[in-house]
């Protein structure tokens, strides 16, 4: 009997969220389940090297089944990645995709896509999106990616330093397997939002369909000025993403200031993570938009988390909160700002620091940077981390590495029921 009441429930929350979208119900279990736990299960979607370019920036949004966008019995995961100039510095060129309708056993791609190439605003520079991160949009059934912009100019393809940065957008039609022409988000016209984007961040919808985008930002011509972190409020229609309002402005007074900030819910509060120079910080709040004073991320022994100048993400379940992070302190001195191997630890959400015991490698090091990464939660039973392996700085290869585009699936023991389609 007991196992009927469970099946009627879980049944009862899957058809709640598809109707309803990204809504957190609980912080614990509703039944007698065990301790939260999962399996690592790494996949390789692509791999090979061949000295002038590495794929980058791999990310991936899931269409969840039963809806409009997706008549299949299983979720549609599509995973935007790019190019990178192997002996140049953020010389990115257009993204392309992988998609899998079963669950990775099969990837078609990567596929290029003109409607996400570099374009020539005028005749001296280029523009490409950047650090996108592709998150299915519930209200509207729509599978929306968001990024920066970098711009370079056209005759040395050279990355302006001290030029404009928007945050690109791109629809993606699970039919024709396509990407709508990229746009740009359009900001206050402030000069302190010349310089704003919302790459390599995770972002949460609302019930309603608004979304809490987080970017940062700074004036474009100042590009040693400190960056300032904020959570944007838009709106979306399936269509033209719009900025409504934008909460407190974050700062920090070392070096760079704030940058690649990403959002998460989990129960009542919302939990934001932030890249510095120095080490890696965090905040909390109750509406998303007002946080409070930034603290450094810790372990729960006190010792510093030794994650610095790179991004942490989230994975979140109904039944516990984790950072996914690199650091110092791995015997991993030979990789680029210690960017391998890849974390994982469960976060004690009152104290705000991170659980050293529960920490567990989910890829390990090959001499290469897998720091750029991304998250989604493809089922209640699977959220999957995505990273590439960098090759540059100096020759990661002699380690093992070979540019590979991981798939790293995390099985849960039991089901997530934050009603949550975005990690």
């Amino acid at each position: 009997m007991k196992l009927v009441t469970r099946f009627i429930w879980r049944t009862f929350l899957l058809a709640f969220a598809t109707l309803c979208g990204n809504i957190a119900i609980a912080d614990e279990p509703p039944f007698d389940e065990p301790p939260l736990d999962y399996r690592i299960e790494v996949t390789t979607v692509a791999k090979g090297y061949h000295g002038r370019t590495c794929w980058m920036h791999a990310r991936a949004g899931a269409i969840p089944p039963g809806t409009a966008a997706n008549r299949l019995g299983t979720p549609i995961v599509v995973m935007t990645l790019q190019k990178l100039q192997a002996d140049r510095s953020d010389v990115y060129y257009g993204l392309n995709d992988f998609r899998t309708d079963d669950l990775g056993k099969t990837w078609y791609g990567p596929t290029e896509h003109a409607s996400l190439e570099r374009r020539s605003p005028r005749a001296d520079v280029e523009v490409v999106p950047c650090d996108f991160w592709p998150t299915w949009h519930a209200k509207t059934g729509k599978l929306l990616g968001t990024g920066a912009t970098f711009w370079y100019s056209a005759s040395a393809n050279d990355h302006l330093k001290n030029g404009p940065s928007e945050t690109p957008y791109s629809v993606y039609d699970p039919v024709r397997k396509t990407w709508s022409q990229w746009r740009t988000l359009e900001m206050p016209a402030e000069r302190k939002f010349e310089f704003a984007r919302a790459g390599c961040t995770q972002r949460v919808d609302l019930p309603g369909g608004d979304i809490l985008l987080p970017i940062y930002f700074r004036p474009a011509d100042e590009p040693h000025d400190r960056h300032k972190a904020t959570v944007c409020r838009c709106q979306f229609d399936g269509e033209t993403l719009k900025y409504v309002e934008h909460g407190d402005e974050l700062s920090l007074d070392i070096d760079r200031g704030l940058a690649e900030p990403s959002l998460t819910k989990f129960g009542e509060r919302y939990f934001l993570t932030l890249r510095n120079d120095r080490r890696a910080y965090v905040t909390t709040s109750h509406d998303g938009l007002h946080f409070d004073a930034i603290r450094p991320w810790t372990f729960d022994d006190g010792s510093d988390l030794g994650s610095y100048n790179t991004q942490q993400h989230w994975v979140t379940h109904s039944g516990g909160l984790y950072l996914v992070y690199t650091r110092r302190g791995a015997g991993n001195d030979r990789v680029f700002r210690h960017r391998a191997p890849l974390f994982m630890a469960r976060v004690d959400t009152e104290k705000l620091v991170v659980i050293r015991s529960s920490e567990r490698v989910l890829l390990a090091d090959r001499g290469a940077a897998v720091g750029n990464f991304g998250v989604t939660t493809v089922s209640p039973d699977e959220t999957w981390v995505i990273a590439t392996e960098c090759m540059m700085p100096g020759k990661p290869e002699q380690y093992g590495s070979d540019n590979s585009v991981f798939a790293v699936r995390l099985r849960w023991n039991w089901a997530n029921r934050s009603l949550d389609a975005t990690p």
